[in-house]
């Protein structure tokens, strides 16, 4: 049976028992606390805490989810994947644990002709709580299990929470036997290889507090309503009814790993470590493939590093198995082919998903070589210093820094006969999970602050009316302080605060908030910030400016129109550019971000090249024509497939519901789903200036403008600047830039000759420094400073000159100087000196200790540097001092 099949049977089976069939939601979350969606249940969490009342009473759906916290595990077990699909029915204060629980026998034990899972009963065990008695025996009295295969066990596995004060509540898992060949019978409390759980049903009825641990904490009381949560393991019930070993030999998996293997030409089988690198390709791959297509892009950070991370692991394990080249447009294109029937999206936006995978591929191989070089040279250094092993801090630096995977440097270093400090390596990156952990913790209590507006949402959706008015008189719903919901706040503090309707415009879609005021019988407020801290609410983060505002009186939002109408300009002219980006540079020219406020506008796009002047002018007059043209502006709330079928983009990280809002400007030429407020013409934009065009990561290209009045000034100040240099170059406007070019080119040679002479001064005085070469032990030492040098090089060969001179006796030679406010010091030494002890390396990095820099090099000749100029006779003293200590 097909994963796909497994799917639809799931999903028809909740339809026909009255569950509002549910899509998948995307793999970003809207909650600040998780990176990814890494449970089923994630999209429900505002229904299943009582955030937001939820639209239906029961549910279902198959959601995408994205869990990286063991992702060292996966290749190594039949059930550890990165990207997983979790089934899931849901019941808010519906059906509780009997109907949970004969739904889900049902389906499981149903025949396939019936449109069921075709489980035979015998090859299934449940888990209960230890003291859910009910549980226990509704699975007798439904399923006709004997006691024997219903077992009971703790907390640790069968109870349910957030790890946060809230809901929670036992829970049953169903398990199916896999057989003898796979482990010890007993069932799953002996042995959880052998008998794997698919489905667990979570029975939400309690409410928790004092939360010490995931298995200590209070149970204070029942919730209002009684929720089921289940989620079934999709690839894990793939696995037992294609009758392969693992998820990554089922259909959906397989393919990228049978690919992996032709490209390796080694066997699948054959070899346990290889057997562990193709599971990992098949299963990053697809991780990958579904985060493309859910619009996260690589990067250096959060969902982006995640990212980069699955696809760089990628690559090392295909180079692990022999293979250097890219290989990505053969394993993607098989990932591809095998998730198309259940996501289309990965086929639709193939273009812009391969863009991404095959450039970070090229970057990251670019990267293994020039880390290749980095540690040769460290290998190198560590060996000439009799050293057997690479340090743990050298080898942290190459895989934090530059990304080189600490396998492929314990497999270089073994080959160059030194080991590496993994003791040392592995404390740092420890250290580094520890700040991530506690960054996340920091993350998790915020949105657990959250809960403070469960009453007000409760309440209804906050009513946006700025669309058509500026100006909505509506009432006082909250108000809170510090996070804590109060009566009032008065004059001179910082609140929050809810109305049921308000004019200001909540930050989303990359439109930032309006400002405006809010006032009311004896009050006025500032308006700092408009978000939407939970869906469906508005709160207005305000001063209190004069009077004391309180829950339940009067209040009018008024928006600062002028801010408003540059806002909206700005947001129209968003559209315009990214139109105009499609035209000219295609249709994989697509939205990736953007950024609009009054008069200015940033947008990124998916493209890997710079723009050409002659393409930037392009996309500059092609906005400023529609403009001028003076399209019309209209918005209509449809449905979201009708809007898809009459071709509106859905941009990536943004949410949409049933209905949507679509933005036309100039009929289908810019046709696109936001919510953001917009001009009602293109001619009330004014003008479009693209000022900036630069790069933000691999494939990502940025544009930035500035719009209506700020884009004339910007103009006009040019324009005064160019007035200035006719004026004072006496010169055409229309020859401003080849007259500049030659000034510039007459100061460089100019600046040339000047250097030429310095250092001719420099080198002239080599005789002189030589002479006065003095006596410090064993040595012959030249300690002096240059004064003002256009160059480090420049020193340094004035350095070596000098050594030359001395170079039949023990000396050691040491200049200072300051190259341009940057103080350095140079040093050199002879055979004769090194023979004796004195190490130019060591006596630089002395240097550099009292200048407050860093420094170094090899034994002959070395470098220092720092910012304190007026050190350096001390630091030139410091390398006389480390010399007679015998450095």
């Amino acid at each position: 049976m097909k994963t796909a099949e497994i799917a639809q049977r799931y999903l028809n089976y909740f339809e026909k028992n009255d569950h509002t069939i549910v899509p998948s939601s995307s793999l970003v979350t809207d909650d600040p606390s998780l990176l990814f969606t890494v449970a089923g249940m994630v999209p429900f969490i505002p229904y299943l805490t009582g955030m937001v009342p939820p639209p239906y009473r029961r549910a279902a759906d198959v959601q995408k989810c994205i869990r990286t916290n063991d992702i060292e595990e996966v290749g190594h077990t039949a059930r550890h994947g990165t990207f997983f699909q979790m089934l899931g029915n849901w019941s808010f204060g519906d059906y509780f644990k009997e109907g949970a629980i004969g739904y889900a026998w049902e389906l499981l034990t149903s025949s396939e002709s019936d449109g069921g899972l075709g489980f035979e009963e015998r090859d299934l065990w449940v888990t209960v709580y230890e003291d859910d008695d009910e549980a226990a025996g509704l699975w007798q009295k439904i399923a006709g299990l004997p006691e024997s295969r219903i077992q009971r066990l703790g907390r640790e596995d069968n109870y349910w929470s957030t790890g946060q004060p809230g809901p929670a509540g036992p829970c049953s898992e169903i398990y199916f036997d896999r057989g003898p060949k796979y482990g010890r019978d007993g069932g799953p409390a002996v042995d959880d290889s052998r008998f794997t759980e698919i489905w667990n049903l979570v029975f939400m009825q309690y409410s928790i507090a004092n939360v010490r641990s995931k298995i200590d904490f209070d149970i204070v009381g029942d919730l209002p309503h009684r929720n089921i949560d289940t989620g079934m393991g999709l690839e894990r019930v793939a696995f037992i009814k294609q009758g392969v070993d693992n998820m990554y030999e089922t259909d959906q998996v397989r393919p990228v790993l049978d690919r992996a293997v032709e490209l390796s030409g080694r066997r699948y089988g054959a070899e346990h470590e290889d057997d562990i690198r193709f599971r990992v390709i098949a299963d990053h791959v697809r991780s990958s493939l579904m985060l493309l297509s859910d619009g996260v892009t690589p990067s250096n950070e959060g969902r982006g590093y995640i990212l980069r991370r699955l696809m760089r692991r990628t690559v090392r394990s295909m180079r692990l198995l022999g293979v250097d080249g890219a290989t990505f447009p053969e394993l993607f294109s098989a990932s591809r082919d095998a998730m198309s029937t259940s996501y289309p999206v990965v086929a639709d936006d193939w273009s812009r998903i391969s863009q991404y995978a095959f450039a970070e591929e090229e970057t990251f191989l670019r990267t293994l070589a020039s880390g290749s070089t980095i540690l040769d040279v460290a290998v190198s250094e560590a060996k000439g210093s009799g050293k057997s092993a690479l340090s743990g801090p050298d080898a942290f630096l190459l895989h934090d820094t530059y990304g080189f995977p600490i396998d492929l440097t314990l497999e270089i270093a073994e080959e160059a006969g030194i080991s590496v400090d993994r003791e040392a390596f592995n404390t740092l990156m420890q250290e580094q999970r520890s700040r991530a952990k506690a960054d996340a913790k920091s993350r998790k209590r915020a949105i657990a602050d959250h809960s403070v507006y469960r009453d007000f949402r409760a309440l209804g959706e906050t009513v946006f009316t700025g669309y058509s008015d500026m100006e909505t008189t509506s009432r006082v719903l909250g108000v809170l302080v510090d996070g804590i919901s109060v009566p009032s706040a008065s004059q001179g503090q910082i609140a929050e605060v809810i109305l049921s309707e308000t004019a200001l415009y909540a930050e989303s879609g990359g439109q930032v908030a309006d400002k405006g005021i809010i006032v009311g019988p004896g009050y006025e407020l500032k308006v700092l910030d408009v978000q939407k801290p939970v869906p469906g609410l508005i709160s207005h983060t305000v001063e209190v400016i004069q009077g004391e505002v309180g829950v339940n009186q009067a209040a009018t939002s008024i928006v600062d129109a002028v801010n408003r109408r540059s806002a909206q300009q700005a947001h129209s002219a968003t559209h315009l550019v990214h139109a105009a980006l499609r035209d000219t540079l295609g249709k994989s020219a697509t939205q990736a971000g953007s950024l609009n406020r009054a008069g200015y506008l940033r947008f990124d796009f998916t493209w890997n090249q710079a723009l050409s002047a002659a393409t930037k002018s392009e996309i500059e007059e092609i906005s400023n024509n529609a403009v001028r043209d003076n399209l019309a502006v209209t918005t209509r709330v449809l449905p979201l497939d009708e809007a898809r079928k009459l071709g509106a983009m859905a941009l990536f990280g943004e949410k949409y519901g049933e209905s949507v809002r679509m933005v036309d400007i100039g009929g289908p030429w810019s046709r696109e789903l936001c919510g953001g407020t917009h001009v009602s013409s293109s001619a009330e934009i004014g003008l479009i200036n693209l000022v900036g065009e630069s790069s933000v990561g691999a494939s990502n290209r940025r544009v930035e403008a500035l719009v209506g009045l700020d884009a004339f000034r910007d103009l006009a100040a040019e324009r005064a600047i160019v007035s200035q240099l006719t004026s004072s170059l006496k010169t055409p406007r229309e020859q401003l830039p080849t007259r500049i070019a030659e000034l510039s080119a007459s100061l460089k040679a100019a600046e040339k000759k000047i250097a030429a002479y310095e250092a001719r001064a420099l080198a002239d005085r080599a005789p002189e420094l030589a002479s006065r070469a003095k006596t410090l032990g064993a040595y012959r030492v030249v300690a002096e400073s240059m004064g003002n040098a256009s160059s480090a090089d420049d020193v340094r060969a004035l350095a070596l000159q000098i050594r030359d001179r001395l170079t039949a006796e023990p000396a050691v030679i040491a200049l200072g100087a300051d190259i341009g406010g940057r103080a350095v010091v140079i040093v050199a030494t002879t055979p004769a000196a090194r023979e004796a002890g004195a190490k130019a390396g060591a006596l630089a990095k002395a240097a550099a200790a009292t200048l407050g820099g860093g420094g170094g090099g090899r034994d002959d000749v070395a470098q220092g540097g720092g910012t304190d100029v007026a050190a350096l006779p001390a630091a030139l003293t410091a390398v006389t001092t480390a010399l007679s200590m015998g450095v």
